[in-house]
């Protein structure tokens, strides 16, 4: 029997600050949006659009770049991904118009998607411990996510919007350069043309049931936690707070916390306490929308929420992809694909119905929409009958 393949925790942990670094530019908007908003003299909406795109971005690059890992070098795949990035991140620094900011956040988004290649690529190779190995690498996204607005507002509040993108494109070149270094090599299964790669993607949806509810849950869950941190931006800015950019970044810091218990949620899914994790973690969603919606303006209850809802959200998704990739070991990055599109709809999709509730409702009817959104994951999860997913 050949000898199966692992990872260093060297290179777990590189591969998890690349995650990081590569997804965070998806969220480095959403401090700033104001700032972007009073350069350009457009509207709070107009400037809120520059969220939606980055993740709309994400959503295609998910789908029609990311099932390529089964079938190209996956090093290779990761590494064109990451220096096209650069360079759409230097040319933001320069970005003359909204049209343009906006033109380079759908761009920014659709080559962000390495992170993408790099979680299936590390599952595939420590399937001993792929739990707490996809644990970490998620780690390393959630917490790219969470800094990301802590790195922005700050950035933002002592020098400008622009020079958030400009630091940013200096982080992932290095991080291409040393990926290019340490990176393993990966050989493909698949034999096929792109366009019956893609359709392969498809099917994985039809054969299995499992992918169908994480995909659904997963999407509704990114939701919400995607219409919370848009339009806190918002809600901070506004009275009672006013608060300024690095202010608002530093909510961020809670959250890491949150992120940081990633790998304990991915050693009970390799235990396969599966349900018993993801009744928790929606139950937790609940409760910190219940927290934001009874106590609208105290910022200690409003800590404790953010703290709660990124270990829901965090919980559900670890658990989520542990199961997933136990699905089939030669379809990984076609099975990750359909999670992380509908992943991130959900996620461009809670962005468009929170800015819009913030228009016509305010924070009330944001908590409202987050409320059902959670309430609907507990109805799937309580319908579902997997209890174990070996």
């Amino acid at each position: 029997m050949p000898k199966k393949k692992s990872l260093s925790k060297f290179q777990v942990v590189l591969m998890a600050i690349a995650a990081g670094v590569s997804v965070a530019n998806i969220y480095y908007n959403q401090p700033i949006l104001k700032e972007i908003a009073s350069s350009f003299h457009v509207t709070e909406n107009q400037a809120g659009t520059i969220s939606m795109l980055s993740q709309i971005g994400y959503g295609l690059g998910l789908f029609f770049i990311i099932p390529l890992g089964d079938k190209i070098n996956k090093k290779n795949l990761i590494l064109t991904l990451l220096t096209l990035l650069t360079v759409a991140l230097f040319l933001m620094t320069v970005a003359g118009s909204l049209f343009i900011v906006w033109t380079l956040s759908l761009l920014i988004g659709i080559l962000s998607v390495s992170v993408q290649v790099i979680l299936p690529m590390a599952a595939s190779l420590d399937s001993e411990n792929r739990g707490k190995t996809v644990g970490t690498i998620f780690s390393g996204i959630l917490i790219g996510i969470l800094a990301a607005r802590v790195f922005s507002g700050f950035i933002a509040e002592w020098l400008s919007w622009r020079y958030v993108y400009g630091f940013s494109a200096m982080m992932t070149l290095i991080i291409t350069a040393l990926l290019r270094i340490y990176l393993p090599t990966v050989s493909n299964e698949f034999k096929g043309h792109y366009f019956t790669l893609l359709q392969s993607a498809l099917l994985q949806i039809k054969r299995f049931s499992l992918l169908r509810k994480a995909s659904l849950t997963g999407g509704l869950l990114f939701g919400v936690f995607c219409s919370f941190w848009t339009i806190l931006t918002f809600h901070l800015s506004a009275p009672p707070f006013k608060f300024h950019p690095n202010t608002i970044g530093l909510f961020g810091i809670v959250a890491i916390a949150g992120a940081l218990m990633a790998p304990a949620f991915g050693k009970l899914a390799d235990k396969g306490y599966t349900k018993r994790s993801l009744l928790m973690a929606v139950s937790l969603v609940i409760l910190s929308v219940l927290l934001m919606k009874i106590f609208p303006t105290s910022v200690f209850v409003l800590i404790v929420a953010v703290l709660i809802l990124d270990i829901g959200v965090q919980a559900t998704q670890v658990t989520n992809v542990a199961m997933i990739y136990t699905l089939d070991d030669t379809s990984h990055s076609r099975i990750n694909t359909i999670y992380m599109t509908s992943y991130f709809i959900g996620g461009a999709l809670g962005t468009f119905v929170g800015l819009l509730c913030w228009k016509l409702g305010g924070w009330n009817w944001v908590t409202w929409q987050m409320l059902l959104w959670a309430l609907l994951v507990l109805a799937i999860e309580l319908k579902s009958k997997t209890l174990i997913q070996k």
